[in-house]
């Protein structure tokens, strides 16, 4: 299982343990005969049981979700040095690529100038660098 699939699942749970309070209301507003009230009070006796089901499904969910950038960048060798060349002086320095934030702007130490990502890049590694960002290598698209 996946972690969209947890956190689906949890949801889901969610709702049918809340059925108990809102199925009733939904169900009068829909014009429905007051015998349908007995599904809501079935649910209600299984709604601790959905309940904890639920968080553990989603507490399930967000921890691969976490693990899930840190498992890629184990499993692919993610490159995080790359060597800017500004197009402007031609000066190049090699700097370390964040992980967790884009570079949408970089200063030259050379001539001052301000690199901003060129149209269709997501930051300034994938424009100037010799190397594209780590979201990039490891195919999950833009920063």
């Amino acid at each position: 299982m996946n972690h969209k699939q947890s956190i689906a699942g949890g949801v889901i749970a969610f709702i049918l343990a809340t059925a108990c309070c809102w199925l009733p209301a939904l169900i009068v507003l829909l014009g429905g005969a007051t015998g349908m009230l007995a599904v809501s009070e079935s649910l209600e006796r299984y709604s601790g049981i959905l309940m904890v089901l639920a968080a553990v499904l989603l507490a399930y969910g967000v921890y691969k979700f976490r693990g899930r950038k840190k498992n890629a960048m184990e499993s692919k060798s993610v490159i995080l040095q790359s060597v800017i060349t500004c197009p402007k002086c031609g000066d190049s320095k090699e700097e370390t690529m964040p992980t967790n934030a884009c570079a949408f702007f970089y200063t030259c130490e050379s001539c001052s100038a301000n690199l901003k990502p060129k149209e269709g890049d997501c930051c300034v590694y994938c424009s100037y660098g010799s190397v594209p960002c780590p979201p990039i290598q490891m195919d999950e698209g833009c920063c």
